[in-house]
């Protein structure tokens, strides 16, 4: 049986700590899917979908078996029409780990045969988050070396803007 694993995050944009989770997960994983799923509770985003769809699919296009999908509606439902059976998810501090579990247990509710694995992120980018470097980068400040060079310089256009 193959192993899918759906990868999901709004990735706005994608940092190196995404990156490293990705990596290691299609070290487990027979197929990765990094899916920019749509967020509620997000009422804005910098990069429109199709910008982060390119910005991710340019990041991973060296990776065998790693694709980039997108999808409005609930997790579970995609990761079913997919044919995976694993959400994988990635936690920083403890505070990520309420949320995480509720969503974990809400997904595990609404479908019994799809399970959620944690990684926990590498100390290096344990800081990081996508808000914290579109604050920093609007801001003015280096976020060289916490996404990828790309990410890094269509950030500077944004907020050249």
């Amino acid at each position: 049986m193959t192993k899918v694993a759906v990868y999901p995050g709004s990735f706005d944009p994608i940092t190196n700590g995404h990156l490293d989770l990705i990596k290691r997960g299609a070290n487990m994983f027979d197929e990765i899917i990094v899916l920019i799923a749509h967020n509620p509770n997000k009422t804005s985003y910098l990069f429109s979908v199709e910008e982060r769809m390119e910005l991710i699919s340019d990041v991973v296009k060296d990776f065998d078996r790693v694709r980039v999908d997108t999808h409005e509606g609930l997790l579970v439902d995609y990761v079913k029409k997919s044919g995976a059976n694993v959400i994988l998810r990635g936690l920083r501090a403890l505070s990520d780990f309420e949320y995480e579990f509720q969503l974990a247990l809400i997904n595990r509710r609404l479908n019994k045969d799809v399970e959620t694995v944690f990684l926990m992120t590498s100390y290096e980018w344990f800081f990081t988050s996508s808000q914290i470097i579109k604050e920093a980068a609007s801001l003015g400040g280096s976020v060289r070396g916490l996404v990828p060079d790309i990410v890094c310089h269509k950030l500077k256009e944004k907020f050249a803007r």
